[in-house]
């Protein structure tokens, strides 16, 4: 990057509040090696006029997975991800930073901040659904409950799975819940509302969307597409964590390179 290089950075207020140490170094390296504004949002109202207002600065966002998302969906809704470039200092808790890490932004506060600096733009695909939505990682139809997703049981959970067999005999096998949707990549019928399926796994990847549908009576169907629809009865999805719905009918197609961001030179 130029030493010349105007930067916006735009401290998330929880990246401030949950570990200030990291947020006073990042602002160090940053400002150090190029020409920074810094601004410190104290809302997401106050953290929309920010990057609204930045000008020529290329925007430098410290903060979390969450910090980066609304970024990104805040620059696809006034259409300014094309021809700008995003930069990011993670801070967080490292389940907070799985995305950010996921795409090559470094671990360390330094690194990062330095990459800001001296590393090279990377044109990055982008999943974006017909209300504007975008995806940066990975989707999930129908959304798995954020209950579900919990790494253990917890000590309540055991409690109550005990009371469960005491009172009564414990099945010989898990019920897997089954939903009817209608699955269309590139206008190609995967699946139907006859069919009973399990889930359906979907994220970016080289310009096209891979897209893995698991029926409940049959192996898995994998397939490329650049437009993915589902319809149906009410369902929910996970996108990058997020929980929506429920919805009837909803299509994404693959932005590819439709927005950059800054990443070490040496990472693929």
């Amino acid at each position: 990057m130029s030493d010349h290089d105007q930067l916006l950075v735009i401290v998330d207020p929880v990246a401030r509040r949950s570990d200030g140490e990291s947020v006073r170094i990042a602002k160090d390296v940053l400002s150090a090696g190029a020409e920074a504004k810094i601004c410190l949002p104290d809302s997401p109202e106050e953290f929309s006029r920010a990057l609204a207002r930045r000008g020529s600065r290329r925007p430098v966002l410290l903060g979390d997975d969450r910090a980066l998302l609304r970024t990104v969906a805040l620059l696809h809704r006034e259409r300014g991800l094309a021809d700008g470039v995003l930069s990011l200092v993670p801070i967080g808790s490292p389940d907070a930073l799985e995305i950010a890490h996921a795409l090559g932004v470094p671990r360390s506060t330094p690194a990062a901040a330095r990459a800001v600096l001296d590393g090279t733009v990377q044109r990055l695909d982008l999943l974006v659904d017909d209300s504007d939505g975008v995806v940066l990682g990975d989707l999930r139809i129908p959304g798995v409950p954020a209950a579900a997703l919990s790494s253990g049981p917890s000590v309540w959970g055991t409690c109550r799975s005990l009371v469960r067999t005491l009172v009564r005999p414990a099945p010989t096998a898990l019920a897997v819940r089954t939903h009817r949707l209608r699955v269309e990549a590139d206008g190609v019928l995967l699946s139907d509302v006859d069919t009973p399926l399990e889930s359906l796994t979907v994220r970016s990847v080289a310009g096209t969307a891979e897209v893995t549908v698991h029926p409940s009576a049959a192996p898995p169907r994998h397939t490329t597409a650049r437009t993915l629809t589902v319809s149906g009865p009410d369902f929910r999805y996970r996108a990058d964590g997020r929980l929506t719905g429920p919805v009837r009918r909803r299509t994404w197609t693959v932005r590819e390179g439709a927005w950059g961001l800054t990443l070490p030179r040496a990472a693929p």
